[in-house]
């Protein structure tokens, strides 16, 4: 099993145990949009996708709020299933 296909079964068993307002960084915010993270951070940059949490005060160290993510991600579904229905 290569590492992708890894980090995919990981996922999938997280999202299993979801809760509302479980925090995960950027790997696993990466891994559920299949976005790189440099592009994650320019759409947060462009308030076009959910801001992260600082962890810490005054740390560098951030997460997002999952259930915000998986919002975006439906977000994005529905913006396509509305372009396509207009065609």
């Amino acid at each position: 099993m290569n590492n992708q296909s890894k980090e995919t079964n990981k996922l999938k068993k997280e999202l299993q145990s979801f809760q509302p307002n479980k925090l995960i960084r950027i790997k696993g915010v990466s891994g559920l949009t299949n976005l790189s993270k440099s592009y994650i951070y320019q759409l947060c940059k462009e308030d076009l996708f959910p801001q992260s949490v600082q962890l810490v005060a005054g740390g560098t160290s951030v997460a997002w709020v999952e259930s915000e993510v998986l919002d975006w991600i439906e977000s994005r579904i529905q913006a396509r299933d509305e372009e396509n229905a207009n065609v």
